[in-house]
């Protein structure tokens, strides 16, 4: 063959294998940048308060999981500022090997106390945490039977584990009972969202539990919307339904309620002690810095010390469900601070979240695969700290815009 179409095969076959090729396809989001609809990547030019500064501009903040309103507390940061004083900015190496400060082991003891369970351990993220908790108790012989809309860090987990993985219909406890009933005579473990994060709903644990019991399975609660939120004392979902002791992990955040970056998963000490040696995102990731560490632990005693916070988030969350009914709006089935308003196709919860956003108000839009087909929305969550008088400035907003989009 001649030199020149060998050359020309080969230069054709490596143009039609580039692997860059997706992103060069890739232009949905550029369409969206040109017509002045992109909903991402705002820069925020403040602290995550009821108001933040944007380009300059102040805007009523519906779209942080900042639900007690810690994130700026004097206290959090005086904490944070005195571990980065004594210990440094990082800590230049894993749990595992010369990562691990007293801090990390005061801050799991208090967690373990705070949580109610016998143990447990701190990752540097959430997703880190469900990718190294699941991968690490579910093998290959075992089944990981989640919720069609667990969050993304669970679904990752499940892939790393080797373990058979089967969804069931969102909160649908038959079709849980249908998933359970085929896998008898196997490990089993139920990974479920305690607050689900786009539809603000509640998982039916006192179902979940009952199941679980009747066909042998283990369950584990992803509660990072849940703690400092639900339950007499903030401890999360189980607490919510008087569960504790029937739940065997509860996995949870810190940057929610507690204030900060990283994770924790909490359970009997036998399987935290397994975790905290084949969990590969602990032993391979750097532990979390001091300054998140303290101010985990501060967030944890205002939550204690401060229950009126919880109180006051609830009232808003109360007002907010009240004025978005009022209008009309479809809340889904939220019980929660997170009020998602349903708009329908994505490039109208693009515009109304960019006519929200020159009205001074920042949400978020959420589009296929984070919500189905047909269902965007724009996801609205509460702080503790809203006023009343930001609060009807958003309803307000919400009002002039769906009536322009015709929403409502």
């Amino acid at each position: 063959m001649d030199d020149r179409l060998v050359q020309n095969s080969q230069m054709a076959v490596k143009k039609a294998c580039d692997v860059f090729d997706k992103c060069y396809r890739f232009t949905a989001a550029r369409e969206a940048i040109a017509a002045g609809i992109y909903p991402y990547f705002r820069t925020i030019e403040s602290a995550q308060d009821p108001e933040v500064i944007v380009d300059g501009k102040k805007m009523i903040m519906i779209g942080s999981n900042n639900y007690l309103g810690l994130t700026n507390h004097p206290r959090v940061k005086e904490e944070a500022i005195e571990a980065l004083k004594k210990y440094g900015s990082g800590c230049a190496g894993s749990r595992f090997l010369n990562g691990t400060l007293d801090i990390h082991v005061k801050l799991e003891n208090k967690l373990a106390r705070f949580m109610r369970k016998e143990a447990a351990l701190v990752f540097s993220t959430g997703f880190q945490t469900n990718l190294g908790a699941i991968a690490a108790i579910a093998g290959k012989d075992d089944v990981l039977i989640i919720d069609k809309m667990d969050h993304a860090s669970i679904i990752d987990g499940c892939r790393l584990s080797f373990s058979d993985v089967k969804k069931f219909r969102h909160n649908d406890m038959e079709d849980l009972e249908r998933v359970l009933q085929q896998h008898n005579g196997k490990g089993k473990l139920i990974v479920v969202d305690g607050v689900f994060s786009m539809e603000g709903d509640i998982i039916d644990l006192p179902n979940v539990v009952r199941l679980a019991k009747k066909y042998n399975a283990r369950i584990m609660v992803d509660d990072a919307h849940g703690i400092g939120v639900l339950g007499e004392t903030g401890r999360g979902t189980a607490e919510h339904f008087g569960l504790e002791d029937e739940v065997d992990l509860i996995m949870g955040t810190y940057s929610k309620s507690l204030a900060s970056i990283g994770g924790f998963i909490v359970a009997s000490e036998p399987v935290i002690h397994y975790i905290k040696h084949a969990a590969r995102a602990l032993i391979f990731s750097a532990s979390p810095p001091p300054a998140s560490v303290a101010a985990v632990s501060a967030a944890i005693d205002i939550i204690e010390e401060e229950p009126e916070r919880r109180e006051r988030l609830w009232r808003n969350t109360k007002k907010m469900m009240e004025g978005f009914n009022a209008l009309g709006y479809n809340t889904a089935q939220s019980e929660t601070p997170i009020i998602p308003v349903i708009v329908g196709e994505d490039t109208k919860a693009f515009t109304m979240a960019r006519m929200l956003h020159d009205k001074g108000v920042f949400a978020n839009v959420a589009v296929s695969p984070a919500v189905p087909n047909g269902m965007a929305l724009i996801r609205t969550s509460y702080m503790a700290t809203h006023t009343d008088e930001q609060l009807d400035r958003v309803l307000d907003a919400f009002k002039e815009v769906g009536s322009a989009l015709g929403v409502i």
